[in-house]
């Protein structure tokens, strides 16, 4: 996938990835892809097990080389250093912290690498701790540390010496719900008082959504959506995209002549699709949150029966299977459920808040027009 911005590089951009593909014994694991990350951005690679995610990061830190295509950060092309040679830092999801080293010598080790000179490191040092707020634990060693402190210094550590980019490699996934969800808010945190450029993967989407400034979807080794969180989320620009991030149950849908929306399985009725829509066929996708129980005018409406449903504190999930589409899932407020398997009921989805797409194949449990229903 390409970038909708220019992937030359400018003053704006610290990282430039042109054409950039990567095969194993000519099977690919990175579709050649290009696209620039600007200064200060928080990009976050995003994708399930497979897509290429981690693949691409190592290929911007250096552990792995493009079998084709070119890497440029901040006008020079690094795509044959080293990772040692570029000017990146790297967390990940093991920390990889020295055992022996307390967290202050920790965060100096890549200074003295880099041979700053004693003066110098210690206020640097001085000031990391304060950033990841771990002054009271500067003598403290890996071991005597909480999993949130480890990960906020390995932080600390490869920010120490002011890298280019941050990279981050699913850093959070060893850590249980709730500190998770603390780290989340830390690492926002630093990076809004930093402004350092940082690349992130993970297969968690509100992990994604709650960091990201953007956000590139990875999907069979490649990207196939690139731009902010909330434009991503409500109006993805792929089947994809709408079922893995959006969320979203999909059917297949169809506009006729007469601009009359309906279903290709059946179901009851057509409704008048929204102005400028052309005829042909189309995804339709349904976000939990987005459809609504009950007869909205003008909105299509699906017919049928709860399966089952899941509390999730204040919300309930009810999955329901629809005329044209088995697993269709609803939230609503947990004081709102007067609900049981079972259950008929009619599900609207207002034309303001649907997903509608060029027709491409769903995965969503969908019934095929003439399947038996």
């Amino acid at each position: 996938m390409t970038d909708d911005r220019e992937t030359t590089m400018n003053d704006n951009h610290v990282l430039v990835l042109d054409a950039v593909a990567k095969s194993y014994a000519g099977v690919p694991a990175l579709a050649p892809t290009s696209f620039a990350i600007e200064k200060g951005e928080f990009l976050t690679l995003l994708g399930p097990s497979g897509s290429g995610k981690s693949t691409l990061l190592k290929l911007i830190a250096g552990f792995e080389t493009p079998t084709s295509g070119a890497i440029l950060l901040r006008s020079l092309e690094i795509s044959g250093l080293s990772p040692a040679q570029r000017q990146l830092g790297m967390v990940f999801q093991s920390y990889s912290l020295f055992p022996h080293l307390t967290v202050a010598k920790n965060i100096e080790y890549g200074l003295k690498r880099r041979k700053w000179s004693a003066e110098r490191r210690r206020a640097r040092v001085a000031e990391m701790l304060a950033i990841v707020k771990l002054e009271h634990r500067a003598n403290a060693l890996p071991a005597e540390l909480s999993g949130g402190q480890q990960q906020r210094v390995a932080v600390a550590r490869a920010l120490a010496y002011d890298p280019d980019v941050l990279l981050m490699d699913e850093p959070l996934g060893a850590l249980d719900r709730t500190l998770r969800l603390e780290m989340e808010s830390e690492i926002k945190r630093i990076h809004g008082q930093l402004g350092t450029t940082f690349i992130y993967v993970t297969h968690d989407q509100q992990e994604a959504m709650h960091l990201s400034t953007r956000i590139a979807i990875m999907n069979n080794s490649q990207v196939v959506a690139l731009g902010r969180p909330d434009d991503l989320f409500r109006n993805p620009p792929n089947v994809f995209t709408a079922e893995f991030f959006s969320d979203a149950t999909t059917v297949a849908a169809e506009v006729d002549a007469r601009t009359r929306f309906r279903f290709e399985a059946g179901g009851d009725g057509s409704w008048a699709a929204p102005a400028g829509t052309a005829p042909g066929r189309y995804t339709f996708g349904i976000r939990p949150r987005a459809a609504r129980l009950g007869i909205v005018e003008g909105a299509p409406v699906l017919r049928g029966t709860i399966t089952s449903s899941m509390l999730f504190g204040d919300e309930v999930r009810l999955f329901i299977d629809a005329d044209v589409v088995r697993g269709l899932r609803v939230v609503i407020p947990s004081r709102a459920n007067t609900f049981a398997p079972g259950d008929r009921v009619d599900v609207s989805i207002p034309w303001e808040d649907a997903i509608l797409l060029p027709a491409e194949p769903v995965t969503s449990r969908a019934f095929h027009a003439g399947a038996t229903r």
